[in-house]
């Protein structure tokens, strides 16, 4: 959406702060000729991957027209503070720009965050352009980026994106999935199987089922009657438990390796089927 006043300039990075996946990148400097885009996001948070396809893809076709993408990795869990564990999920979230290391949560606040994720462009000068919070409005946001950039190439600005799933079309009816589960009771505090406590089992509503752990192990999941599947998990993240074309309802039954820590349970937005 568009910010409430046109003079709104762009919080400086905190002296000191821990850079990953890049240089440490000068904001004030880039804002002079060209536009930014600050993504803040948690590398085991369901709304923030669901993001990444749009920003690499606008990072791809406008880095070549002067747009600088930023991370800012603000962590919503205990285990995703480490600035090693952001660091090793770059590659794998194939995000290939700077990241800060906000652990502390300073860079958050000086931005005015209230979720994950949240998205701020910053207008050639250093003013801020528009900011959404949340997932979606894709298409408005590249409209933005594009006009934040000036004048168009020869032959002008491509289509916005085709929408990378069938809830992110405009117009398109979206049944809310299951609320998050937190079965540690805490999100500093995780799950893990115990004596009288070897399993976690949740009926949900959604278009899939994710789960937020640390360590390594075997998880074992049975959705519904069917019998129990091994997934392999070798780095703290965001796992998928099952994924649906449409909004679904369904019974999930999680057994664990006791080097599994279950922190929370997500559960994606879909169109009804």
């Amino acid at each position: 959406m568009r910010p409430p006043r046109h003079d709104i300039a762009a919080p400086p990075f905190p002296e000191g702060t821990e850079w990953v996946g890049g240089p440490p990148p000068r904001l004030e400097r880039a804002l002079v000729d060209a536009p930014a885009l600050v993504h803040f996001f948690d590398f085991a948070q369901l709304n923030c991957l669901r993001a990444l396809p749009y920003l690499r893809a606008w990072r791809q076709r406008y880095s070549p027209h002067g747009l600088t993408v930023i991370g800012v990795h603000s962590p919503r869990f205990g285990f995703t503070r480490d600035a090693a564990a952001v660091e090793a999920a770059l590659p794998r979230l194939e995000i290939g720009w700077p990241v800060a290391v906000d652990a502390r949560l300073a860079i958050w606040r000086d931005y005015g965050c209230r979720g994950w994720p949240s998205l701020f462009l910053w207008g050639r000068g250093g003013a801020l352009r528009w900011y959404h919070l949340g997932e979606g409005e894709y298409e408005a946001t590249e409209r933005e980026i594009q006009a934040a950039l000036g004048d168009a190439p020869s032959g002008g600005w491509p289509s916005a994106l085709e929408p990378v799933r069938p809830g992110d079309e405009a117009g398109a009816e979206v049944i809310a999935p299951t609320p998050e589960i937190v079965p540690g009771e805490s999100l500093e505090r995780p799950w893990s199987p115990g004596p009288g406590e070897d399993a976690l089992s949740a009926d949900y509503e959604a278009g899939g089922a994710y789960a937020a752990l640390a360590g390594e192990g075997e998880l074992r999941l049975a959705l519904d009657a069917a019998a129990p599947e091994p997934i392999e998990i070798a780095h703290p993240g965001l796992h998928a438990l099952a994924e649906h074309p449409m909004h679904q309802r369904h019974h999930l039954e999680l057994r664990a390796d006791a080097g599994l820590q279950i922190y929370s349970l997500q559960f994606a937005p879909a169109p009804s089927g």
